[in-house]
């Protein structure tokens, strides 16, 4: 029999205090989630990252004391197996870029549903970066602008080769497909399309899928620039 999971560990981390309260009480009444802190600054989160070691770190943007999007970078620089989700109302271009540049798995806006929310936590930890509808049409737009935009992560200097499926793989994670889509429209298991996303990250020597598909668009890799 199978034995159940252990909970995805989360730390909310928020100025408001109401909506921190708010979202991590409805976080925490889902039984596969699990509320382990709260912090309400980047320099706070980093301190409470490094003494409960929480799974996700759901990390507001606009903050006193240190904003979500440096705590993003040093979180991720001394505790590199914690996954960072930014939330905030804003779909600044800068932020994002600068959020994705620094290692975020993902940028959601607040005005999500809750269900939506849960889903995209458990997204992350399949690795499977979650980005908002709206969210997605501006970094994707934004990159198709060609040289205005490489704020994304870095490439390095030559393109590596990558195989014909790796290819492929990374054409549809750009377009927004899950593991279990891109498996069933390849006709190949899961766990397949996982290998690909991941010996075509250490290639391209990229974090997470975010950085892949913003590579893939940048380079003019991908199926067409008006395709969906």
């Amino acid at each position: 029999m199978t034995q159940p999971t252990e909970p995805i560990r989360i730390v909310v981390v928020d100025d408001m205090a109401l909506f921190r309260t708010s979202i991590a009480e409805l976080i925490d009444k889902q039984d596969d989630l699990s509320i382990v802190g709260e912090a309400e600054n980047g320099l706070e989160a980093i301190e409470k990252a490094h003494e409960l070691k929480p799974d996700v770190v759901v990390m507001d943007v606009e903050m006193p004391v240190m904003d979500g999007v440096e705590a993003t970078r040093l979180m991720r620089e001394q505790l590199p197996g914690v996954r960072v989700v930014m939330l905030t109302v804003s779909e600044s271009d800068d932020h994002l870029f600068d959020a994705i540049r620094f290692g975020a798995q993902g940028y959601l806006l607040k005005d999500l549903r809750p269900d939506e929310l849960y889903e995209l936590i458990r997204a992350v930890m399949r690795d499977e970066p979650p980005l908002s509808p709206a969210i997605a049409g501006r970094l994707l737009g934004q990159i198709r602008k060609g040289p205005t935009a490489p704020r994304g992560a870095e490439e390095p200097e030559e393109t590596p080769a990558l195989t014909k499926r790796e290819l492929e793989v990374l054409r549809l994670v750009a377009d927004g497909l899950s593991n279990k889509e891109i498996a069933t429209t390849l006709f190949i298991t899961e766990g397949t399309v996982k290998n690909h996303v991941h010996n075509a990250l250490e290639k391209l020597q990229l974090e997470n899928r975010t950085q892949a598909a913003a590579y893939i668009v940048r380079q003019g890799l991908g199926r067409s620039t008006d395709a969906g």
